[in-house]
C-alpha cells in the first residue's frame, strides 16, 4: 500500500453516530499503544464538522487527551455526495465505515474506496450486545426483509457446492439442550454461518484448504427464556415481511425487541458491566487419518472471550484489523476485492493482536476420540 502518497492512513467515516465515536475512541487509544514508535496520521469524516469536532472534544475528554483534537483531521463527507465520498477514499489507505445500515450505505462506501485505491472495513449496522443502539435493529430488520433478493443472488452465482470432508454436519432440532453449556439454545439467525461458509470456499479454492462445515447457535438459558424468545422472532419475522410492518419496528425499536434495541443505545454502566463468550466445538482427523470412511478420530473446544461486544470489543476488533492491513500487508490476498474477515486476514497476525487488546483466544481441550 501506497500510504505515504495519502495524507491519512486511517479514516474513520460516520464518527458523529453512535457507533462511529466508540470507533474514534479506539483509534485514539492505539495511537498511544506503548508499544508504537510513532503516531500514524488519521481522520475522522462525516457531514457536520460541529458534530465530528464534538466527537473529538469527547473522545479527549474521556481519554485524558486534552491535544487529541488538534491531532487529528476532519473530513467532510456525505453518503449521498459520490464525489465527496471519492475524495475522502483518495486521502485515505484505510477506510473504517460506520454509516449503516449497510443495505442502504455500503456499498457506496466500498465503491468509492476500490475505485480510489483504498480498503474499507465496515461495521455499519452490525454490533451486537445488551441493549442496542437501533442502528443495527434497522440492519435487521432491511436484512430479514429482502431475503428473496438476497436468494435470488445466491441463484444466479450457481456457484458449486464446496466437498463435505467427513460425515454432513447433523442439525439440531430448533430448541434443544447443549449439555456442555448448560442451557438451551436455538439457531443463530445472524449472518455468521453465510460469512462462514464463504471464508471455506475461499481458503478451499485459494489456498486449497479442506473446508469444515459450520452451525451456529444461541445459548438463551432456562425453556421460559426460549418461549419468550421464540415468540418474539416469529413475531418479528412476520412483521418484516409487510412494508407497515417494517415501518412500525423502525419507529418503536423499544417496543417491538422487548427492550433490547432503543434509540439511545446502552448507557456507559451496562456497556461497563457486559462481556461475550463464544465457544467453538469442533471434530475433525488426526494427521495422516482417512477421511472417506473413517468417523472423526479428534474433538477440540475453543473459545473466544471479550468485554462488551456491540461497542466495545467490535471497535477493538476493527481497529486491530485497521493495523494489520497496515503493517502485514505481505500476508495478506494478493488480488484487491471484497473478502470475509477469516478469508483476508487468515494468514495475518489479527489473532496475536487481539489477544494484546482484551480479545482472548484459547483452546479450552483437545483430545483424540
Amino acid at each position: 500500500m501506497a500510504t505515504e502518497q495519502r495524507p491519512f492512513h486511517l479514516v474513520v467515516f460516520g464518527a458523529s453516530g453512535f457507533t462511529g465515536q466508540f470507533v474514534t475512541e479506539e483509534v485514539a487509544r492505539e495511537q498511544v499503544d506503548p508499544e508504537r514508535s510513532s503516531r500514524l496520521p488519521w481522520a475522522v469524516a462525516g457531514r457536520s464538522r460541529e458534530k465530528l469536532q464534538r466527537v473529538l472534544e469527547k473522545a479527549a475528554l474521556k481519554l485524558g487527551r486534552p491535544t487529541l483534537s488538534s491531532e487529528v483531521g476532519i473530513i467532510i463527507c456525505d453518503i449521498a455526495n459520490p464525489a465527496s465520498l471519492d475524495e475522502m477514499a483518495k486521502q485515505a489507505t484505510v477506510v473504517l465505515n460506520c454509516v449503516g445500515p449497510y443495505r442502504f450505505y455500503g456499498e457506496p462506501v466500498i465503491k468509492a474506496c476500490i475505485e480510489n485505491g483504498a480498503s474499507c472495513i465496515d461495521i455499519s449496522g452490525e454490533p451486537q450486545g445488551l441493549s442496542i443502539h437501533d442502528g443495527t435493529w434497522k440492519s435487521a430488520i432491511y436484512g430479514f426483509g429482502d431475503q428473496s433478493n438476497l436468494r435470488k443472488l445466491r441463484n444466479v452465482s450457481n456457484l458449486k457446492p464446496v466437498p463435505l470432508i467427513g460425515p454432513k454436519l447433523k442439525r439440531r432440532w430448533p430448541i434443544s439442550y447443549c449439555r456442555e453449556l448448560k442451557g438451551y439454545s436455538i439457531p443463530f439467525m445472524g449472518s455468521d454461518v453465510s460469512v462462514v461458509r464463504r471464508t471455506q470456499r475461499y481458503l478451499y479454492e485459494n489456498l486449497e484448504e479442506s473446508p469444515v462445515q459450520y452451525a451456529a447457535y444461541v445459548t438463551v438459558g432456562g425453556i421460559t427464556s426460549v418461549i419468550k424468545l421464540m415468540f418474539a422472532g416469529l413475531f418479528f419475522l412476520f412483521f418484516v415481511r409487510f412494508g407497515i410492518g417494517r415501518q412500525l419496528l423502525i419507529k418503536f425499536p423499544w417496543f417491538f425487541s422487548f427492550g433490547y434495541f432503543s434509540k439511545q443505545g446502552p448507557t456507559q454502566k451496562q456497556i461497563d458491566a457486559a462481556s461475550f463468550t463464544l465457544t467453538f466445538f469442533g471434530q475433525g482427523y488426526s494427521q495422516g487419518t482417512g477421511t472417506d470412511k473413517n468417523k472423526p478420530n479428534i474433538k477440540i473446544c475453543t473459545q473466544v472471550k471479550g468485554p462488551e461486544a456491540g461497542y466495545v470489543a467490535t471497535p477493538i476488533a476493527m481497529v486491530q484489523a485497521a493495523m494489520t492491513l497496515l503493517s502485514d500487508a505481505s500476508h495478506l490476498p494478493k488480488a484487491g476485492g471484497v473478502f470475509t474477515p477469516g478469508a483476508a486476514f487468515s494468514k495475518t497476525k489479527l489473532i496475536d493482536r487481539l489477544n494484546k487488546h482484551g480479545i482472548e483466544f484459547s483452546v479450552i481441550s483437545s483430545s483424540e476420540v
